[in-house]
């Protein structure tokens, strides 16, 4: 069985008029226009492949804002196949990286484009980030890195430090959040919370990583889905302030994201240490709640 081929791409789009406008290739080795996408390197996140292919395929810097369908087909050798795809907002524009692949790109309307692209599985996507409502807000939430066990720390568990391996988890995560070109960082008053995000506040030239009592484990663990219900508020208020990331803790986040999500159910909003989320709002309205 051949080894899946992992790709990332975008629905890359700017204003336009009372609309928006969305970037298509030209590939001239397909004779195709397509949606700018490609293989990611090695265990490269999807995210950051994403970003980096759109890049060198239209020479513009995209913000991530939104996760779209990802699609999945057998190339003709019957090599499984999936790409990834991110609604995206230009930031800048530069020249085309990657010339021999691209050679001509088109700026179009969604019905536009819709009519130029080659593959129908594209023209899903595009449907998709079409049918949005315009994005006015991104939030990234995380958990804190490794941080060694609960039990074998002999101090103030505050006081906890991540370890090598949440080191590396928040040099990772750090490299996947720049990309939103966040304008605040706010972590839970743990010492491991905050470690999580100064990679990224390195990355960001060093913006200030303000602690928040608010997305804090309480005391006692029974008091946790009511915390967690606060947190989800002091989440929204943050939110119309400014794009931020927040790290928090375990016991709050799955009743935090389900109470965003207006669920009953916290379970599929468990999330491992070091990894988190994209919420996405246009103005009140939660878009959409996604895996980083």
């Amino acid at each position: 069985m051949p080894q899946p081929v992992r790709a990332a791409g975008g629905v890359l789009y700017r204003p336009a008029g009372g609309g928006i406008e969305v970037c298509l290739v030209h590939r001239p080795r397909y004779d195709d226009w397509a949606l700018p996408k490609g293989k990611l390197d090695g265990d490269e996140h999807p995210m950051v492949g994403a970003v980096r292919e759109v890049a060198e395929e239209t020479g513009c810097a995209g913000v991530p804002h939104l996760r779209l369908p990802t699609l999945a087909y057998d190339l003709p050798d019957g090599t499984p196949k999936t790409v990834d795809f991110w609604l995206m907002r230009l930031a800048g524009e530069g020249p085309v990286v990657d010339t021999a692949e691209v050679d001509e790109l088109a700026w179009l309307s969604p019905a536009a484009a819709r009519e130029r692209l080659s593959y129908d599985d594209e023209r899903a996507v595009l449907d998709r980030a079409a049918a949005l409502p315009p994005v006015t807000t991104v939030v990234a939430m995380v958990r804190h890195a490794h941080a060694g066990e609960r039990k074998e720390w002999k101090g103030n568990d505050a006081l906890r430090p991540i370890d090598e391996r949440g080191r590396r988890q928040a040099e990772r995560i750090g490299a996947v959040l720049a990309l939103l070109r966040p304008a605040r960082l706010i972590s839970a008053t743990p010492l491991r919370c905050k470690q999580t995000l100064e990679p990224l506040a390195a990355r960001l030239g060093g913006v200030p990583i303000v602690q928040d009592g608010a997305f804090a484990e309480p005391p006692l663990a029974e008091e946790a889905p009511a915390k967690a219900k606060l947190a989800a508020q002091r989440l929204l208020d943050l939110r119309d302030e400014g794009l931020p990331v927040v790290c928090s803790q375990g016991k709050i986040m799955p009743t935090l994201l389900a109470t965003l999500r207006d669920e009953a159910d916290p379970e599929p909003y468990k999330t491992p240490k070091g990894d988190g989320w994209l919420l996405t709002w246009s103005g009140d309205r939660l878009l959409d709640a996604s895996r980083l």
